[in-house]
């Protein structure tokens, strides 16, 4: 997601620095699309007036921005510097960090971003917008070549939380369509009517407009978004359901299914092999041109 948001930004004319944990990737994106490379987390920081993290979590984040040995972001970022963490992270965990850059001057928001690569390229993204309106405001210029609609969910930790929890909706929709569609195939329904009936219908859901045609029945499986990272998201939402003492059976129950898939499939599938797993499991293949018995 990180490579088409930062292309955006320099495609809008914005002086991007770039840095990545692979040299070769901040190495590539410069040669092909433009912009500057950093050498240091700290040399980044310090080149910029708002850094934007794309990570994988939270924690992962936190050692970005804090570093070892004085390495980090913050050891470069300038009193009044914005940091924006546009990845899926830990909601207690943004305000805790939020907390220690307030403490060096530093501004932070949370804006998560929903849509995946596709969207990303275009420029369609959803942003879930934490923290101070006014320091929201100084980010709108870039926000509107990220995204089409900007959420603003409230405090500092509030896009991350609302992140999650629509990751918790969509995966439980697309395991619903899988089990549905595994179901019709059984008995004899064509997937592909089956999925456009669907659209046209009330189980109409992101999954069955985005993801099943495009990834599952095509069998490519290549979203661009990891099952772990989906096991990650959902693990959150259920913790996050815990502390603050609200009830979610079927979130918990949803968030277990996702866990079994990952266990069963080779490392790095991408989420929607998910329903490689559920046909294993039902001994009933969506796949055209095949019996239907896997």
């Amino acid at each position: 997601m990180g490579w088409p948001m930062a292309g955006r930004l320099v495609e809008a004319r914005f002086p991007l620095t770039v840095l990545d944990a692979r040299e070769e990737v901040a190495v590539r994106f410069v040669e092909e699309r433009g912009g500057r490379r950093a050498a240091t987390l700290r040399a980044l920081a310090a080149a910029s007036d708002v850094v934007i993290t794309m990570l994988p979590d939270g924690d992962t984040v936190r050692r970005v921005v804090l570093g070892d040995g004085g390495e980090g972001l913050i050891a470069g970022m300038r009193p009044g510097s914005i940091l924006v963490d546009m990845s899926s992270s830990d909601p207690m965990g943004t305000r805790a960090l939020g907390q220690i850059c307030r403490e060096r001057g530093v501004h932070m928001v949370d804006a998560p971003v929903s849509g995946g690569v596709p969207r990303a390229v275009g420029g369609t993204l959803a942003i879930m917008a934490g923290g101070d309106g006014t320091v929201i405001d100084k980010l709108e210029p870039i926000f509107s070549v990220l995204g089409q609609r900007v959420f603003r969910t409230g405090p500092l930790g509030s896009g991350h939380a609302m992140k999650v929890l629509n990751n918790l909706v969509s995966a439980a929709g697309l395991i619903a369509a899988a089990e549905a569609l595994l179901v019709g195939r059984a008995f004899g329904l064509d997937p592909n009517v089956m999925v456009d009936v669907l659209n046209a219908s009330t189980g109409r859901n992101n999954s069955t407009e985005n993801k099943f045609k495009q990834y599952i029945l095509s069998r490519t499986f290549a979203s661009g978004f990891a099952l772990d990272l989906m096991v990650k998201d959902l693990t959150m939402a259920v913790d996050l359901a815990r502390k603050t003492g609200t009830p979610a059976l079927f979130a918990a129950a949803c968030r277990e299914l996702w866990a079994a898939a990952r266990a069963s499939l080779e490392p790095g599938a991408d989420h929607t092999a998910v329903v490689r797993w559920l046909e294993q499991l039902a001994g009933v293949t969506l796949e055209q041109g095949r019996d239907r018995d896997v």
